[in-house]
């Protein structure tokens, strides 16, 4: 709607006489007010009231309606998020209600407080007479309007476009809105409402469904999947299928049909740059720069280097100037003159000079000469060792033993040093025939690693499985299918268990006579942990499955090892640039499965009946009251679709095809959609407050007061004249 300033919007306020009534579409999406007798509402707004703090200030402010995202930014709004005066499209916050009711008045140009006008104002069928009560008491008393009518919003649609001749004064009005569906017969231009039937399911919960399943689809676009942009997917493409069941079929099978049906939402995108290669002259500026950088590098280490062989040069004639000096000193001044330069003694005064020669030597990049001194025989460093026991004295005996001991220790390095040179030899050995043999068949080398790396995982896996559930493998398991204590135990832990239990068996024979003989002892060595070779010893499978990785991943960038491929076996998701395609919501099965709800409520876990339901359900409480078949029987001539959830494509030929289900054959059923589904309401109320017969319908404050509340539970709006 075009903007109109404060000041002009109450010129035109008082313009209008007081006898010109005020009409409110007090609907649960939208509200709508403005004057009897025009064709379009003044103010339309959503229903609902937001009460955000302000960041910085603190300050809480009302917002009623719409808002500018932009501007909600300055607000916090976690602990206020929207809020509606309806539950189930009755009316019950009438805190929320006053501030829209506030903000209506407003923006039609009432800057006093008494509202001089009539009041029309719609409800829902078989509005709680507590509800009604409390709107008159906050209309009467809050803005003293002088009277009030309250009218039903699907009765005023039926009546105008009865007007227009679109429908029988005889029929149904189907009214499918925001919260809740109605089906609402009419007799005689009237409607019925004892036999009408209500649902709690409108647009509300087709948005949320679509809202659910479009989060679970793309969880990474959650935050694009904003309620007022959900709310235009499903007005823009979602429809009513002929045949749910047909049509869920036809998306599995995935056909050509199926493809044009589905909808795309592209969602905003930038491709990432793409990076050309650099040219020659920018390679070129680059070795430069690196160079000049590489020789600044070189100039610094140079000129470090130089300063430290200085200070090293100078320590080192210090310390010569001072062992010089130390030669003129006596014998008993030599205490009081090392006390002065810090040292204890002239040995220490050497070794500070040994040292400081070394890294002058280190820092002018020469080699220290050290004599390699020939390796001295074991018969010359170990003479004892040969020598019987008899012939040597007892310190002799004891430096035997300790030769003995330094020579296997030796001859034991010395094996090992021997053995991994061996294995370094080995293993160099076998690197040059496999670098070989990749050279010339780069494909059937791969091959054969990938091979052979699936032949050691199931051998490393073999072997895990064996010391977790025995050597026997499920032979020997249970009926339930685990295994015993003794079928997780390896060779090494059951020879332990054997000994143990033989031990005790012959402790329990007569006298216990265990540790008396020697032999006895070495039990706990064959029960030692340190024996069982099994257990601690390395495992050679490993250490290839490990090396042959390690050259599978160095010639195949794509290869991953198990371990890194997590518990299921499965290889991690790779990397990739996003694309045009990752920013593509597509709704296919959702344009149709969200309507659906309306026929089938328990889709989301509401027992209630669907629209085409409820209809036959109205008829036959009609019939049950009225007795009378054929009255019943024409309704379905006239059958009138209004409300918002009504706008669907598909809407009138299911519904044609669900009462058809419902009703004996050859009964006539005519579906038929209103002028407007969204303000025929409106204009509806609006066209009967500006006629002759409305004063007639409306109550005033003193009725109210003296008649009391339960006057309203038999108050009932004439729709004919």
């Amino acid at each position: 709607m075009p903007f109109i300033s404060k000041i002009q919007r109450q010129t035109d306020y008082n313009l209008i006489p007081s006898s010109c009534p005020i009409v409110i579409d007090n609907g649960a999406s939208y509200f709508r007010i403005g004057w009897a007798g025009e064709s379009e509402p003044r103010i339309i707004f959503r229903n609902i009231v937001q009460r955000p703090r302000h960041k910085i200030t603190g300050e809480t402010i009302t917002i009623v309606g719409d808002h500018d995202p932009a501007l909600l930014r300055y607000f916090d709004c976690t602990r206020s998020g929207p809020r509606s005066a309806f539950d189930n499209d009755v009316v019950f916050q009438f805190e929320i209600m006053e501030y829209i009711l506030d903000f209506a008045f407003d923006r039609l140009g009432a800057d006093e407080s008494p509202i001089n006008h009539p009041i029309l104002i719609t409800e829902c069928p078989c509005n709680p007479v507590h509800s009604r009560s409390k709107m008159a008491e906050l209309l009467f008393e809050t803005y003293g309007v002088p009277s009030i009518a309250f009218g039903v919003a699907a009765a005023f649609s039926y009546t105008y476009n009865q007007k227009l001749g679109i429908c029988d004064r005889d029929g149904l009005a189907i009214c499918s809105g925001f919260t809740t569906s109605h089906v609402i017969p009419f007799i005689n231009g009237e409607p019925v409402y004892e036999v009408c039937c209500r649902t709690n399911v409108g647009g509300y919960h087709v948005t949320d469904y679509l809202k659910q399943l479009l989060s679970l689809k793309y969880p990474h676009h959650m935050l694009r999947l904003t309620w007022e942009k959900v709310e235009d997917l499903k007005m823009e493409h979602c429809y009513i299928a002929p045949d749910y069941a047909s049509e869920v079929r036809l998306f599995q099978k995935g056909t050509k049909e199926a493809e044009e049906k589905t909808r795309c939402w592209q969602l905003p995108w930038t491709p990432a740059p793409v990076e050309e290669p650099p040219s020659e002259e920018e390679i070129a500026r680059k070795a430069a720069l690196k160079e000049r950088q590489g020789q600044r590098l070189r100039e610094m280490a140079e000129a470090k280097k130089t300063s430290k062989i200085n200070e090293l040069e100078n320590e080192l004639k210090g310390l010569e100037f001072l062992i010089h000096q130390l030669k003129n000193v006596n014998g008993n001044d030599i205490p009081s003159f090392l006390a002065e330069t810090g040292y204890v003694s002239k040995q220490e005064i050497e070794s500070a000079i040994v040292k400081v020669t070394q890294s002058l030597r280190k820092a002018k990049g020469e080699q220290d000469e050290i004599e390699e001194k020939p390796d001295i025989p074991n018969t010359e460093k170990y003479t004892l060792t040969d020598v019987p026991d008899n012939m040597l004295a007892p310190e002799q005996v004891k430096e035997k033993k300790r030769q003995v001991f330094l020579k296997m220790t030796s001859e034991g390095r010395q094996k090992a040093k021997q053995k991994r040179l061996e294995e370094e030899l080995e293993r160099e050995r076998r690197n040059k025939e496999d670098e070989q043999r990749r050279l010339e068949n780069p494909e059937l080398y791969m091959e054969q690693l990938r091979v052979k790396y699936r032949d050691l995982c199931e051998k490393v896996d073999q072997r895990k499985r064996l010391k977790t559930n025995g050597n026997n493998g499920s032979e020997n398991n249970n009926g339930t299918g685990g295994v015993g204590r003794g079928e997780r135990l390896n060779a090494a832990q059951k020879e332990r268990m054997r000994l143990l239990t033989t031990a005790a068996f012959d402790r329990g024979k007569g006298e216990d006579t265990f540790g008396i003989k020697d032999e006895d002892w070495q039990l706990y060595k064959k029960m030692s942990k340190d024996n069982d070779d099994e257990d601690e010893g390395p495992n050679e499978d490993e250490a290839e499955l490990a090396r042959v990785a390690i050259k599978l991943r160095e010639i195949d960038p794509t290869f991953i090892p198990k371990s890194e491929a997590g518990p299921s076996g499965t290889e991690p998701p790779r990397l990739r640039p996003l694309t045009n395609e990752d920013f593509q919501i597509l709704i296919g099965v959702e344009r149709f499965r969200c309507p659906e709800i309306l026929f089938h409520p328990n889709l989301v876990g509401i027992e209630q009946a669907g629209l085409d339901e409820m209809a036959g359900i109205s008829l036959r409480r009609l019939r049950a009251k009225s007795q009378s078949l054929e009255e019943s029987k024409n309704l379905t001539n006239s059958v009138l679709i209004t409300g918002g959830s009504c706008l669907y494509p598909g809407m009138s030929e299911r519904l044609e095809a669900g009462i058809r289900m419902i009703r004996p054959c050859g009964t006539p059923i005519k579906i038929l959609r209103a002028s407007d589904c969204v303000l025929d309401a409106w204009r509806g109320a609006a066209s009967f407050a500006s006629t002759k017969h409305f004063p007639q319908q409306v109550f005033n404050r003193t009725d109210y007061y003296e008649k009391g509340e339960n006057w309203l539970r038999g108050y009932q709006f004439k729709y004919t004249y």
